[in-house]
């Protein structure tokens, strides 16, 4: 079978792969924002964009007692604006030449193919809430300008996570730490090196550092919790070897999904530092530091979504994975944000199909798993309303 036959023997697979051939890049959404809405309009779904560009739908409660629930995925891909090739290799769909984009369209096309069967539907329900983003590759900005006060729905389902039967419960926050050590002398290699009052800072960056944890900081049931990675070491000139250094840095990722586990590794970094600066006072100093560029997305304590998911997925044949992953995405956006009761959200990263070598080439999805991932979603939100 080819591409164009099995587009037109289903319906989803023919969406996603019309989305997918739209380039766009982050920041370059404009094309397929448009077409998002032209099908909307198409289907009469309730479809706007916000300031921003973000893509806003809904389907309306038919049950006014039930509570509605968030849909979110992202529009921008890794790639350039150059043409998509879609084709068939057994159950794979692949691009020519460049990334498919299954990386997010696979989570748009499942969320707004589903909007459309229950528009159409007669279930009672709560309502159902959908927002597309701008830019969540880049710089998150598109998810950081939504209006969360518009929002009605606590639980939020991000289809963005790479394997069928994914139910990710909290992600690590990124912080960027900065290590910086400044000895007040420096000197000739030669006629100053016997002055115990001059020290070499790219000795002392390297004894600094020696002394800070590298790797897993702390773990629960062999899943990482918290981590400090050194980026790199800076201090000097390779090819000069005939000056005492007086400044040298380091860089370290700290990732973490427990508020107090990383405040811990913070407190340690800043008492090692504090340390050597009483062991070198008066030769040399040093500071350290932290600067936010993700927050934690921390688990919360109602289990209700991870129990309905573990429920529903196994009904449906498919072996769910509720875990925890140590990097970044929307849900750690939405997770320090409240809705339009003053509600925190309780966000979940879901994965509907099973992407590989996503951000290059070679990325491919399988579709046999997106068609499962879309009756998976139909159960979970039945079950959601039952």
């Amino acid at each position: 079978m080819d591409i164009n036959t099995l587009r037109k023997e289903n319906e989803l697979i023919d969406l996603f792969c019309s989305l997918a051939e739209i380039p766009s890049p982050s920041l370059k959404e404009e094309n397929l924002a448009n077409r998002i809405l032209e099908y909307c309009k198409d289907k009469n779904l309730n479809c706007e964009l916000d300031a921003y560009k973000n893509v806003h739908i809904t389907v309306n409660a038919t049950d006014e007692t039930k509570q509605p629930i968030l849909l979110s995925a992202h529009m921008d891909v890794i790639g350039d604006d150059s043409p998509v090739k879609i084709h068939l290799d057994g159950d794979l769909i692949k691009a020519e030449g460049r990334t498919l984009g299954a990386d997010d369209k696979a989570g748009v096309a499942n969320a707004l193919y589903f909007a459309v069967q229950l528009a159409k539907s007669d279930m009672k329900h709560g309502g159902l809430e959908l927002i597309f983003t701008r830019d969540e590759e880049s710089g998150m900005t598109g998810i950081k300008n939504i209006d969360f006060s518009k929002i009605r729905s606590k639980y939020v389902l991000v289809l963005d996570s790479d394997t069928l039967g994914q139910l990710l419960t909290s992600g690590a926050s990124y912080t960027l730490a900065k290590v910086e050590v400044n000895s007040f002398k420096g000197g000739h290699s030669g006629i100053d090196i016997g002055d115990e009052t001059r020290e070499n800072a790219a000795k002392l960056i390297a004894e600094l550092i020696a002394e800070f944890p590298q790797g897993v900081f702390y773990s629960e049931n062999n899943q990482v919790i918290t981590s400090c990675n050194i980026g790199g070491i800076s201090s000097g000139n390779l090819d000069v070897t005939n000056i005492i250094n007086t400044h040298g840095e380091a860089t370290y990722s700290i990732r973490s999904s427990n508020k107090k586990k990383e405040e811990e590794l913070k407190d340690l970094m800043k008492f090692l530092v504090d340390d050597f600066n009483k062991e070198y006072a008066g030769t040399a100093q040093a500071k350290i530091t932290f600067k936010e560029h993700m927050p934690a997305f921390e688990k919360v304590e109602d289990d209700y979504i991870p129990i309905l998911f573990e429920t529903v997925a196994k009904k449906q044949g498919i072996t769910p994975e509720i875990s925890s992953f140590h990097a970044g995405a929307e849900t750690h956006i939405y997770a320090n944000q409240t809705n339009a009761d003053g509600e925190k959200f309780a966000p979940y990263l879901v994965g509907l199909a099973t992407v590989c070598n996503m951000h290059s080439a070679d990325e491919y999805v399988d579709y046999k798993t997106m068609i499962q991932g879309q009756k998976l979603l139909q159960s979970l939100f039945e079950a959601y309303n039952s």
